[in-house]
């Protein structure tokens, strides 16, 4: 008996897609950090500020995407052309 998953291959593959794109976001939020002898302006570049969130904001809509990404499947009622009589 073969089991029917609630996403197919494709949905699958977008959310890895997506959770690598908010990974990297993570990674270019994390930079240098400050330590109390010294201060590091590079914290407050516009890649840590700006950038870096957007690309997690890319990531998590994606995420979305992927979930309501239609999966299309044998024998589901989707595919039947109603149009015939």
């Amino acid at each position: 008996m073969k089991k029917e998953f609630a996403f197919s291959r494709i949905n699958f593959i977008l959310l890895a897609v997506a959770m690598a794109i908010v990974v990297i976001g993570m990674w270019l939020m994390a930079g240098d950090a400050s330590s109390a002898e010294q201060f590091n302006p590079q914290v407050f570049s516009a890649l840590h500020v700006k950038v870096a969130p957007l690309v997690c904001l890319v990531g998590y809509l994606l995420m979305i995407a992927a979930i309501l990404f239609p999966a299309n499947r044998k024998g589901d009622d989707a595919d039947v052309n109603l149009t015939k009589k």
